[in-house]
């Protein structure tokens, strides 16, 4: 079990599917939502969350102040962890307050591939939290797909093993800093200057 940290949802346990993920630590999601909410980007956000697992990062973000959150995991498992995760934090939410939130069994450049480049429809923070075991190729393919579907000022908190090389990080996107946890390495990234929509 892992639990929401902080905002409306504060304490509420989440579950977490049965294998093939690796749930970020209570440690590692406060230090990222502390880097979040020092730069005041999560009230009213439009949130993504990719690899989702049992969605923590993104019902954190929900419980925090962001107005939508879509949850993308293909595994069966945890799409219906999500779904049940994201309903308990639907419960929890002040009446009239409930954010909107979306759950896809996508594979996550499927998802990618299909999203609206609308600029109403931009991601202002995205967690990408795919397993360790996938292939530096397919993240910056996830990370090209990701960068025209950005808001102008979009956080990208990128999850991978610190033993791990640094990714190369693809035309569009530039790294703002890494911040290690242990064997978690995170990394904050940003829309380059010149990156138009």
């Amino acid at each position: 079990m892992t639990r929401i940290i902080a905002g409306f949802a504060g304490s509420l346990r989440l579950a977490v599917p049965p294998g093939g993920t690796r749930p970020t630590s209570d440690r590692v999601r406060e230090a990222i939502f502390s880097a979040l909410d020092a730069r005041g980007v999560l009230p009213g956000a439009r949130v993504l969350d990719l690899y989702a697992g049992s969605g923590a990062l993104g019902l954190e973000a929900a419980s925090r102040g962001a107005a939508h959150v879509t949850l993308v995991d293909r595994a069966t498992g945890a799409h219906r962890v999500t779904n049940d995760n994201a309903a308990r934090v639907r419960r929890a939410a002040p009446r009239g307050a409930a954010p909107d939130l979306v759950v896809s069994s996508q594979p996550v450049q499927s998802f990618l591939g299909g999203a609206s480049r609308a600029p109403e429809a931009a991601w202002d923070v995205v967690f990408l939290d795919p397993p360790y075991d996938l292939g530096g190729l397919e993240l910056v393919h996830n990370l090209e797909a990701l960068a025209p579907l950005l808001a102008e000022d979009a956080v990208v908190v990128v999850e991978r093993s610190a033993r791990d090389a640094d990714p190369e990080w693809p035309d569009g996107l530039e790294l703002d800093r890494r911040k290690d946890y242990g064997e978690t390495a995170v990394y904050y990234l940003s829309r380059s200057p010149d990156q138009s929509r």
